[in-house]
C-alpha cells in the first residue's frame, strides 16, 4: 500500500492545505531516505522548476525545517537570512517569495515536508501556520494507517495448505486490519484496507458456497465480528478491538450465525471461510 497510495495522501494533503491556508501554491514531498527529500507533488505552480528537486537535511527552508523538526517561514525567501540558500534558482524559477515549511512527523521522524507559498513577499499570521500544521497532521495519520496496513500484509507469509501456521498469521492480519479500518474515518482509505482483506480472504481459495446453499450477504460489522473470533478472541477481547460492547458484539455475531445456518461459534467461522468471506 505503499507508493503511489503515500503520493495520493500526499496530493491530498497539498490540496487541503490550499483550500484551508488560502495559499495558492502548494509542492511537497517524502523522504525517500534518512537525510534527503524529494520533491513530488506540485498544487498551483506555474513551472516545474520544484519537480524532483532534492532537499538536503539543513539546507534551505525545507532542510532547516527537517532538521529542526518544526513548521519555518520566511518572508521574503532569496533575502532571508535565517536559511541557506541552495535552492534559490528554482524557488525563483517559480517566481515564490513568502514561503512557508510543516513537517510531516510519524513516530518521532520526519517523513516529508509541505510548503506553502506566496509570490509576493508579506508576513505570514498563525492562521494559515496553524492551518498548515492541521494538514500535516492529517497526513501524519494517513501515514501511520498505511504503515500499520503494511506491517500486518508484510507479516502474512506465503500460506500453502498444509503450512497451518501461515494461515493463522494471515487470519491475525485479516482481523487486525478490519479492526484497523473500523477506525478509519476517510472512506477512501477505509475502502482501500478493507480491499485489502478481500484479497486475504481470496487467498485461502475458498469460496465453495454457504451450507445454505444461498449466497451470503454479511454487513461489514458482522465480518469484524466473525474476523475476531476467527482467531479465538472472546466478545471483550473483540470489543476491544473493535471499539464495541461485549453484548453488541453478541448481537452482531447472533446475527451472522443466524445468517450462516451456523448453531456454534466455531461452525459460523468455517462456514464463513467456506462462502469465502474469511481466509
Amino acid at each position: 500500500m505503499t507508493g503511489s497510495g503515500e503520493a495520493a495522501e500526499l496530493r491530498a494533503a497539498l490540496l487541503r492545505m490550499r483550500r484551508t491556508t488560502g495559499l495558492p501554491v502548494a509542492f511537497g514531498g517524502l523522504l525517500p531516505e534518512p537525510r534527503r527529500l524529494r520533491i513530488t507533488e506540485l498544487s498551483g505552480t506555474a513551472t516545474v522548476s520544484l519537480q524532483g528537486l532534492a532537499v538536503t537535511t539543513g539546507n534551505g527552508l525545507g532542510g532547516k525545517t527537517i532538521a529542526l523538526s518544526r513548521p519555518l517561514a520566511v518572508t521574503d525567501y532569496s533575502t532571508s537570512r535565517v536559511i541557506s540558500h541552495e535552492y534559490d534558482a528554482a524557488v525563483a524559477a517559480e517566481g515564490l517569495r513568502s514561503v512557508l515549511a510543516v513537517p510531516v512527523v510519524v513516530r518521532r521522524r520526519v517523513r516529508g515536508v509541505l510548503y506553502g507559498a506566496l509570490r509576493h513577499p508579506l508576513a505570514l499570521g498563525d492562521r494559515p501556520v496553524s492551518a498548515a500544521v492541521e494538514a500535516a497532521r492529517e497526513l501524519e495519520q494517513r501515514l501511520v494507517v498505511r504503515d500499520e496496513a503494511d506491517r500486518l500484509l508484510s507479516t502474512c507469509r506465503q500460506p500453502t495448505a498444509g503450512d497451518p501456521a501461515a494461515w493463522e498469521e494471515v487470519r491475525e492480519a485479516h482481523g487486525e486490519l478490519r479492526a484497523l479500518a473500523g477506525r478509519v474515518a476517510d472512506p477512501l482509505l477505509r475502502q482501500e484496507l478493507l480491499a485489502a482483506c478481500g484479497r486475504l480472504a481470496a487467498a485461502s481459495g475458498a469460496g465453495h458456497g454457504s451450507p445454505t446453499g444461498r449466497p451470503v450477504a454479511l454487513s461489514s460489522r458482522e465480518l469484524d465480528v466473525l474476523a475476531c473470533v476467527a482467531t479465538g478472541a472472546t466478545n471483550a477481547v473483540a470489543g476491544d478491538r473493535l471499539g464495541l460492547r461485549p453484548e453488541t458484539v453478541k448481537s452482531y455475531l447472533r446475527s451472522a450465525m443466524r445468517k450462516l445456518g451456523a448453531r456454534t461459534r466455531l461452525e459460523a467461522v468455517v462456514a464463513a471461510r467456506r462462502a469465502g468471506l474469511l481466509p
